[in-house]
C-alpha cells in the first residue's frame, strides 16, 4: 500500500470515529448492534451505556413507609457516548428524599432497561419481554471527589446538558453506584448474573449501523 494511501485510509478512519462519537445519544432512533446474548457481561455493560435514566430503590427512612423499599427515577451517565465505564454516575441533592433515605443507608438497587430507548419499540418487544433486555444493580451509592468528580461532570453534563443550569443553591454533588452484583435479563432461559469484575472487564460495544 502506498503511504499516500495508507494517510487517506487513516483520515478516514478518524473521519468515521469521529462521526460514531458525535452519533445521537443513547435514546434516539438510531438502530444499534446488541451483544450476543451468551456475552452475558457485554450486554449488561451495553445496557448501562446505552441508559441515560434509571429506576433506583431506596430503603425508605419516611414515614408511613420507613424500611420498605423506595423507588425513584435518576438521571445517570457511565461516560460521554462511545467512553463507557460501567459505573453509573448521578448528580444529586440532600434535599431529594431518596438521598435522605441514601444518608441512612447507603444500600440501594437499580434497574436500566432498553426499553428506555427505541430498540425494544423498534424491535415489537414489549417492556417486560426478556428479549427486551435490562439488568438490575445493587450496591450502594457514594459521594465521589476529585478526579472521579471531575469525570462524573463530563459524563453527565455531555448527556444532561440541562444539569449545568439547575438552581446552584441546592447543593449538588455527583455520586456513584458502587456495583457489588449484576443481574441480566435478555433472553429466554431466566435472569443471568454477573460479577463486578466480569462487568468490568468486558468490552464495551458501540458500533451502530
Amino acid at each position: 500500500m502506498s503511504p499516500t494511501m495508507d494517510a487517506v485510509l487513516r483520515a478516514t478512519s478518524l473521519l468515521l470515529l469521529g462521526l460514531l462519537c458525535s452519533a445521537p445519544p443513547p435514546t434516539s432512533s438510531y438502530r444499534v448492534h446488541i451483544p450476543p446474548h451468551d456475552q452475558v457481561a457485554r450486554v449488561a455493560r451495553f445496557v448501562a451505556h446505552r441508559c441515560d435514566w434509571a429506576s433506583m430503590a431506596t430503603v425508605s427512612t419516611h414515614k408511613p413507609v420507613v424500611g420498605q423499599p423506595f423507588s425513584n427515577v435518576f438521571s445517570v451517565s457511565d461516560g460521554p457516548v462511545c467512553s463507557g465505564t460501567g459505573v453509573p454516575y448521578m448528580y444529586l441533592t440532600h434535599m431529594e428524599i431518596s438521598v435522605q433515605d441514601l444518608q441512612v443507608n447507603p444500600q440501594a438497587s437499580m434497574s436500566m432497561s432498553l426499553a428506555q430507548t427505541h430498540y425494544c419499540r423498534e424491535q415489537g418487544f414489549d417492556p417486560q419481554s426478556p428479549l427486551c433486555a435490562h439488568i438490575i444493580l445493587s450496591g450502594s451509592v457514594m459521594e465521589v471527589n476529585g478526579t472521579e468528580a471531575e469525570f462524573a461532570k463530563k459524563a453527565l453534563f455531555s448527556r444532561h446538558p440541562e444539569m449545568m443550569d439547575w438552581p446552584s443553591d441546592h447543593g449538588w454533588f455527583f455520586a456513584k453506584f458502587n456495583i457489588t452484583q449484576v443481574w441480566v435479563l435478555d433472553y429466554f432461559g431466566g435472569v443471568k448474573t454477573v460479577t463486578p469484575e466480569e462487568y468490568f472487564n468486558a468490552t464495551l460495544l458501540t458500533k451502530h449501523h
